[in-house]
């Protein structure tokens, strides 16, 4: 890793720790240069998948240095917990508490809408998105060979409001079932280990935990990417009242993510290195399933606003609060809009 950058996948953390010194001016994102300092900012990665691996070859090739910023990432406790489940180990030191004081952060946005409306979790707005439909899969054992045989199943997902509990009440729905009485949705079910060890008989699964299902004696049920599922789903998100007074360092983090985009299409072993360094993935079966992710991530990741609005539409009958809000509460597409019409998302992949 080069010098000055500090980049530990963990929870989003520090409380107060981030100190970010910036130019909040509103210029062009193609104007703006590098300052004579690196710009200091902290970053919450959320969980372990493949959407967060841009931003680990961002880190790992120098493109935050690239754009000015000196980065720290970091994951949370428990997706480091949940990985571990399903056979990927995370260092114990680039695990630490508290995202919520974190000004970025890459996940998704139906969960950070839920944990907002619900728990009163930090307000951010989606500012790039590199998921607009559902793409989590249902695995299990080979004794359930298709969707329908999943009726009256218990199908794990990993948490209220997570995108596998988003995904596993939107297909049901999508199936003509009611997610309450025809299947048995199972928190803290969305693991490897949970279905092996029979907790579930099904459980939705990132592309991540798909590739290595065959390992463990379990397959493909159902690739939920056929259903077209609208979806907020990863991308980076900042808290609004940060985003406001540092646009101009919001503007070269997505900068830096669109070039690990680019360069992961371009250069696979980029890619497979730092699946290798940060989640110790190096089966090269593993690798390629993964890498047809990778090949599908938007050029121009504008945000998923008709995902954040089925997120408040799917959850508006149990969250009366939900149906007091509106989409454009939790966006902000003038980044990635001006980032494209100056020409930068075009020539970055070239």
């Amino acid at each position: 890793m080069r010098h000055g950058l500090r980049v530990a996948l963990v929870l989003a953390g520090l409380a107060g720790a981030f100190s970010v010194a910036c130019s909040t001016d509103r210029e062009t994102p193609d104007e703006s240069a590098a300052p004579a300092t690196l710009i200091p900012v902290d970053v919450s990665l959320g969980d372990v998948s493949i959407n967060k691996v841009p931003f680990l070859v961002a880190a790992d090739n120098g493109l935050y240095e690239k754009n000015g910023l000196e980065v720290h990432q970091f994951i949370t406790p428990g997706a480091a917990e949940d990985a571990r489940k399903s056979g990927v180990n995370v260092p114990a030191e680039y695990i630490r508490q508290n995202a919520g004081a974190v000004p970025i952060a890459v996940g998704g946005g139906a969960p950070m809408i839920y944990g907002h409306i619900t728990r009163g979790g930090p307000h951010r707005v989606v500012i790039a998105t590199h998921e607009e439909i559902l793409k989590s899969h249902i695995i299990g054992p080979s004794s359930i060979a298709s969707a329908n045989d999943l009726k009256g199943k218990r199908i794990g997902y990993s948490g209220m409001g997570a995108v596998t509990h988003y995904g596993a009440l939107a297909w049901a729905r999508r199936m003509g079932w009611d997610p309450e009485r025809d299947v048995t949705l199972v928190g803290g079910g969305s693991s490897l280990d949970a279905v092996t060890q029979k907790k579930v008989d099904a459980a939705l699964a990132s592309v991540m935990l798909t590739a290595m299902a065959p390992a463990r004696g379990l397959h493909e049920i159902v690739d939920l990417t056929q259903y077209n599922i609208p979806l907020a789903g990863s991308g980076i998100m900042a808290e609004r009242g940060w985003l406001a007074a540092n646009r101009d360092t919001a503007v070269r983090f997505v900068k830096a993510a669109v070039d690990a985009v680019a360069l992961m299409k371009r250069d696979r072993a980029a890619t497979n290195a730092s699946l290798a360094k940060w989640f110790n993935v190096t089966n090269p079966a593993t690798q390629e399933e993964m890498y047809k992710v990778v090949i599908g991530l938007p050029d121009k990741p504008y945000p998923a606003v008709e995902g954040i609005e089925a997120t408040l539409a799917l959850y508006g009958p149990s969250v009366p609060e939900m149906r007091k809000r509106r989409a454009d509460e939790f966006y902000d597409s003038t980044i990635v809009e001006e980032l494209d019409r100056s020409g930068y998302l075009d020539a970055a992949r070239r």
